[in-house]
C-alpha cells in the first residue's frame, strides 16, 4: 500500500516566489518587446539577392522567436497565476486547520477542567483570568499547571491604582 508523501509548504514563501516570477516575466516581456522591431525587420546588407535572402531568413527566424515568446509568456502568466492561487489555497487550508485545532483544544481543556472546576472552583490546568474593575485580583491558575491571572491596573489618571508620572 503506497502512502501519500508529506509535504511542508510555506504559503508566504510561495506567494513571494510568485511575485518574483511575475517581476522576472515583466522584465523579459519588456526586453522581448524592445528587441522585436529591430530583429524582425532586418535590412539587407546589400542590394543583391543573397543579402536580401539572408535578411529575410533572419527576419523569419525573429518572427518565429516572437511567436515562441508569446506562447512562453502565456505559459508564464498561467504558471504565476497557479502559484498565486496555490499560495492562497494553502494559507486558507492552514487557517481552517488552525481554527479547528484550537476548537478541539478548547473542548479538550473544558472536558479536563470541568470536573475539577465543579469540585474545587479552580481548573486543573490553565492560567487564571485577569483582574477586572469589580474584582481586581487575578484569578487562580490551574491546580496542576498554570499561572495566576494578572491583577487589574487602572488606566485612568487620578484614580487609585492608576500609573503615576514621576517628576524629572
Amino acid at each position: 500500500m503506497s502512502q501519500m508523501p508529506h509535504i511542508a509548504v510555506a504559503p508566504d514563501l510561495v506567494a513571494s516566489a510568485a511575485n518574483q516570477l511575475e517581476r522576472i516575466g515583466s522584465a523579459l516581456s519588456a526586453a522581448n518587446l524592445t528587441a522585436a522591431a529591430p530583429t524582425t525587420t532586418v535590412m539587407a546588407a546589400g542590394a543583391d539577392e543573397a543579402s536580401t535572402a539572408v535578411a529575410a531568413l533572419f527576419g523569419g527566424h525573429a518572427q518565429e522567436y516572437q511567436a515562441l515568446v508569446a506562447r512562453a509568456e502565456a505559459f508564464h502568466q498561467q504558471f504565476v497565476q497557479l502559484m498565486t492561487t496555490g499560495a492562497g489555497s494553502y494559507a486558507a487550508a492552514e487557517a481552517a486547520n488552525t481554527t479547528s485545532l484550537q476548537a478541539v483544544g478548547q473542548e479538550l481543556l473544558a472536558a479536563i477542567n470541568g470536573p475539577t472546576q465543579a469540585i474545587f472552583g479552580r481548573p486543573l490546568i490553565g492560567d487564571g483570568a485577569a483582574g477586572t474593575v469589580t474584582d481586581p485580583n487575578g484569578g487562580a491558575g490551574g491546580l496542576l499547571y498554570g499561572n495566576g491571572g494578572n491583577g487589574y491596573s487602572e488606566t485612568t489618571a487620578g484614580v487609585a491604582g492608576a500609573p503615576v508620572a514621576l517628576p524629572g
